[in-house]
């Protein structure tokens, strides 16, 4: 294969599995920010503690990886609930200062919790046989755990957009998020409906945090050191569209991996700019309310 063409294969390639991370991580603060409006700049401590759930699952109770991945995503959505009915709600009608403070406060809370149960060294976790080595495509060889990870995103792009786009309580939560009062007008019991909403976007934001451990190691300061990247993904798909937080991943994800490809010195500059052309053309996002 021409070594352009395969430039632009493992572009393509690590830029989709990139992008499946930031869809999977970002879509619930997505919903939950079109939802209620609210500024969460703790959803990067949730998927951080995700990750740190999977690594002593594996590593101190000798639960497989996949298991690992599924107990931790569903522990951090049922935590979250409490987090959302005792410190969210009261601030749900407050200014964007006071859930700003609140928030990012309780991301360094956790930073400061982990850093002295789990020490500041970056964590790793044990994959199954199947997950190791590479899968020889005839062309080219892949990381198998990468292509998992395209395969793994895919499937909840499928699964999400069923429940979004197909059930009674995907229609719930588009018509909260398109009008609340007309919502609540007509029985819906918005608030139940967020808490459910905000378990599930924190149970996807644990299953990418354990998900990245093999992508770029798992430190305390994994809670913000990602989030400016999930705000991104947001900003530029749009407050509680699937959609769009599908197409702002793939963009920028792909953009950034080529980004670091071609222009390594660069660094992440290329996903700003990216990020800026977007919202200057379109304020709202690809597909947020106007």
């Amino acid at each position: 294969m021409p070594q352009i063409a395969t430039i632009a294969v493992s572009i393509l390639f690590d830029g989709l599995a990139y992008a499946m991370f930031l869809f999977i991580t970002a879509v619930g603060l997505s919903v939950t920010m079109g939802l209620m409006n609210f500024v969460n700049l703790a959803h990067g401590a949730f998927a951080m503690a995700g990750g740190y759930f999977v690594v002593s699952l594996t590593q101190s109770y000798g639960v497989d990886f996949i298991s690992s991945l599924i107990i931790a995503s569903v522990l951090i959505g049922l935590i979250s609930i409490r987090f959302e009915r005792r410190l969210y709600r009261p601030l749900y009608k407050a200014g964007e200062l006071d859930q700003v403070l609140l928030t990012i406060g309780l991301a360094f809370m956790a930073i400061a919790a982990f850093t002295f149960f789990y020490g500041p060294i970056p964590k790793s976790v044990p994959l199954p046989a199947w997950l190791q080595g590479n899968v020889d495509l005839g062309f080219r060889a892949f990381p198998r755990y990468r292509a998992f990870l395209i395969v793994l995103g895919l499937f909840l792009v499928a699964v999400l957009w069923y429940g979004f786009e197909r059930t009674n309580i995907g229609a719930r939560i588009r018509a909260a998020v398109d009008n609340r009062r007309m919502a609540e007008s007509v029985g819906i019991n918005v608030d139940l409906l967020f808490t459910v909403t905000f378990a599930i976007g924190s149970g996807l934001a644990a299953l990418g945090g354990g998900l990245a451990i093999q992508l770029f190691g798992l430190t305390p300061y994994f809670a913000v050191l990602y989030l400016v990247l999930f705000l991104i993904v947001v900003a530029v798909g749009g407050l509680g569209s699937l959609k769009g937080t599908l197409m702002a991943a793939l963009l920028l994800g792909i953009v950034d991996t080529a980004g670091k490809y071609l222009v390594a010195e660069a660094g992440g500059f290329f996903i700003y700019v990216i990020t800026i052309i977007v919202l200057l053309l379109k304020p709202a996002g690809f597909y947020g309310r106007q």
